[in-house]
């Protein structure tokens, strides 16, 4: 599994417009960190996602790439007089290979935490070979 590149047009940080973009306007983007390990049926993905919530998450594989989107809820509080911080949407993309087994990913997010299990296809999974004695 690698990290997929996308052309600068495509990353949604990067579309122009007439108007400069501000330093933090809500079309920008975060590369969320992840950890990628393997795993007994296959990798596992826990990337951090603070702020968002499970509508917020959109996950989706189209020809071999998975793509994380994550879209942080907004919700400001009344009574604010000034505000520095704000959370950022995220996003990022990376290339599976065929040894995934597509329709049998799982996602989980739990404390701003996802995890994605991608199982290995049959064909990927190491065979035990019967050894005959004659």
């Amino acid at each position: 599994m690698a990290e997929k590149t996308v052309a600068e047009a495509q990353v949604p940080a990067r579309i122009e417009k007439e108007q400069p973009l501000a330093t933090r306007e809500p079309e920008r983007y975060l590369t969320p960190a992840v950890d990628i390990y393997e795993v007994d049926d296959g990798i596992a993905v826990v990337a951090d996602v603070p702020g968002v919530t499970k509508d917020g998450l959109d996950i989706k594989v189209d020809n071999l790439v998975l793509t994380i989107r994550g879209t942080v809820s907004r919700k400001l509080r009344e009574n604010a007089t000034w505000r520095e911080f704000d959370l950022l949407n995220y996003f990022r993309q990376f290339n599976l290979s065929e040894a995934v087994e597509i329709d049998k990913i799982s996602a989980e997010l739990r404390h701003g935490v996802l995890t994605l299990r991608l199982p290995k296809a049959e064909k990927a999974k190491p065979k035990q070979i019967a050894v005959s004695v004659s």
